[in-house]
């Protein structure tokens, strides 16, 4: 469905909250690995369309400067992925979120730099006042929807490091790689179209390998 002509209401928010509840995640386990949430967090746009929290991430950062990112981080020690996808958003954007404004899971996601993500879709509802955490966040973005139904997308690239393509989406006038591109993504085509669809099979650039 084109999202083109869609309001920030209970419908949408119905619409995706059943999508995601026939939708079967996968799950990820590895102890080896490290875990983290994120969260498509769904808010009112600049025009008050219907959009959703994109972050460019502080450049003093040790992990993964200047890229893009939806609200999210580790997993601290006796937190749930949802408690933490909703404390990130806090921290970093200064949403307040609870468990009744998460509307369903993604798939977990396996970075090459050592972690299982763990994507939620939250409701954020108008959220007039968002504030990036200097420490953390250099710009917030509210994407509107619309965004998503351009033909471009997904930008698929071939490399010879790996049998998957890089998935990259055309948003904010710049290119957002996976992994942030294949949750967002996923949300595209699960919450919003109704589709089944996997993104393991999409890869991150080399340069985030790391």
């Amino acid at each position: 469905m084109s999202e083109a002509k869609t309001r920030l209401d209970l419908a949408l928010r119905h619409r995706v909250e059943a999508n995601l509840a026939t939708f079967d995640r996968r799950r990820l386990a590895d102890p080896g690995l490290r875990r983290a949430a994120v969260a498509v967090v769904l808010v009112a746009g600049d025009a008050g369309e219907p959009a959703f929290i994109l972050t460019r991430r502080a450049s003093g950062l040790s992990d993964h400067p200047g890229q893009f990112a939806l609200p999210g981080g580790r997993i601290e020690p006796g937190e749930t992925p949802a408690e933490a996808a909703c404390r990130e958003t806090a921290e970093e954007v200064g949403l307040v979120l609870d468990g009744s404004a998460l509307l369903g899971r993604l798939d977990d996601y396996r970075t090459r730099s050592g972690f299982i993500v763990t994507p939620f879709v939250a409701w954020g509802g108008p959220a007039p006042d968002l504030k990036g955490n200097p420490d953390e966040v250099a710009i917030v973005y509210r994407v509107p929807l619309s965004d998503l139904d351009q033909k471009s997308i997904p930008v698929l690239r071939r490399i010879p490091e790996s049998e998957r393509p890089v998935l990259s989406l055309p948003l904010c006038a710049t290119q957002v790689h996976a992994p942030t591109a294949a949750f967002i993504f996923q949300f595209r085509e699960v919450a919003l179209r109704g589709v089944s669809m996997r993104v393991d099979r999409f890869e991150e650039p080399v340069w985030a390998w790391k």
